[in-house]
């Protein structure tokens, strides 16, 4: 096993290979995420970004930041991404690098989805991917203010047909959502997170609460490989 101070039993392991998502509480400790909001909800301030790094998924409810940690470097100098790193060296091996972190922040009372879709269906499908993303909140979730929900086992299909939730956003659904049989939902304390792998189906409901829910996602990668046989993915034109 890979020298962590983070580390996985055997029996966590196990359960991500078997279902392709994964829950880690305690990942951090509380006020660690805390104290980190301030300069989180500094990013989807007006030109707080390079316009080309926020991007809408779902009209104007939506927002995502794309490299968060550039304009927020306190962001990966936490425990929290210290062990997402400890999880991915265990996980995909002792060659997995960081590959960015991006913030999704759904506000108030918000009727927004993050719909069901797999990650790769947004990468190059020349390639095979081999990838985790750390999805942690800033806040307590539940299904009510978001939390996410995974279709377990669903990480060995292929990539999907998706399409794009509206043509002027960058957020893509899954065509057809038969593949989703038995959703598990994840809510989490404030300090745990989950982990889920690049085919692996997800979702988000709306944040039917009081306030703004705020995910950071932290991204890791092995090396990825050239396809034998190609591929294309016609939603990304």
């Amino acid at each position: 096993m890979t020298d962590v101070a983070f580390a996985l039993d055997t029996a966590e392991v196990a359960r991500f290979r078997e279902e392709g998502f994964l829950v880690v509480d305690p990942l951090t400790a509380p006020e660690e995420l805390v104290a980190l909001r301030p300069a989180y909800d500094r990013l989807f301030e007006e030109g707080a970004v390079a316009a080309n790094h926020r991007i809408e998924l779902s009209g104007t409810d939506l927002p995502q930041v794309l490299d968060a940690e550039r304009y927020a470097p306190e962001l990966g100098e936490t425990a929290a991404f210290r062990h997402a790193s400890d999880v991915a060296r265990q996980l995909l091996g002792p060659d997995a690098v960081p590959t960015g972190m991006h913030a999704i922040r759904k506000p108030a009372r918000s009727g927004a989805e993050t719909p069901w879709h797999q990650d790769e269906a947004y990468w190059d499908p020349a390639r095979d991917h081999f990838a985790i993303s750390v999805w942690i909140p800033l806040q307590p979730v539940a299904e009510d203010n978001g939390c996410m929900q995974f279709q377990p086992t669903s990480g060995r299909l292929p990539v999907l047909d998706h399409r794009r939730v509206d043509p002027a956003t960058e957020g893509l659904v899954l065509i057809d959502t038969s593949p989703v049989t038995e959703p598990v939902v994840c809510p989490l304390p404030l300090g745990g997170a989950t982990v889920h792998g690049n085919r692996t189906l997800h979702y988000t409901g709306p944040n039917r609460s009081e306030e703004p829910r705020r995910a950071l996602i932290m991204s890791f990668a092995s090396p990825s490989r050239a396809r034998v046989e190609p591929r294309s993915f016609p939603w990304q034109r």
